[in-house]
């Protein structure tokens, strides 16, 4: 017997929200490196980016990891959702936060981006219910972290509708993240597949 939380495929307006499929990986890189490349301005940089390379090593092939993707009418990939079982990292991160939010306890939502001409429609939104839908079905994550560049227009405000900020390292070291504590979702029983 297996828990498989990912049975997950939604219709919003004129929009499905499912699990990635091996087709899916190409077009979601793309969205991926096309915000890296213009919302944020930084382009790939492998350090902080290495994960969008290897979508299927990232988040396709762990069991508590997640790949989401909305398509629209033409199928055509139009926004991702990610989450893994790792923590933030120190450093770069301040030691207190990596300690708060150790990995294989935390679900770290990643890579919620969403094409610039598909936004305003609820699309983020949607993918973060569906990522805390994967987290509450896991049954071992204890909170729900991310962090964004709140330079991005419209990413601060957004994440701050959804969540709270615990640290904010534009007033403590001056860099460009703020992170965020998410409410964990309610658990709920896991689909089970036999």
């Amino acid at each position: 017997m297996t828990i498989s939380p990912i049975a997950y495929d939604v219709q919003v307006h004129e929009y499905s929200i499912r699990v990635a499929g091996p087709d899916d990986l190409d077009s979601a890189r793309a969205v991926m490196l096309d915000t890296v490349y213009r919302d944020f301005g930084t382009g790939y940089v492998p350090r902080w980016h290495g994960d969008i390379i290897d979508l299927h090593s990232a988040y396709v092939a762990p069991v508590r990891h997640a790949l989401l993707v909305a398509v629209d009418e033409r199928d055509e990939v139009v926004a991702t959702g990610a989450l893994d079982s790792r923590g933030p990292a120190h450093p770069p991160n301040p030691r207190w936060l990596a300690e708060r939010y150790p990995s294989g306890e935390t679900a770290q939502l990643r890579r919620i981006y969403v094409r610039s001409e598909h936004r305003r429609r609820g699309l983020a939104r949607r993918m973060v219910a569906a990522l805390l839908d994967f987290v509450a079905a896991d049954g071992g994550y204890r909170c729900v972290y991310l962090h964004t560049d709140p330079a991005v227009p419209g990413a601060e405000d957004f994440w701050r509708s959804q969540g709270v900020a615990v640290c904010d390292e534009r007033e403590e070291s001056g860099q460009r993240v703020v992170h965020f504590e998410i409410p964990m979702p309610v658990t709920s029983s896991p689909v089970v597949v036999m």
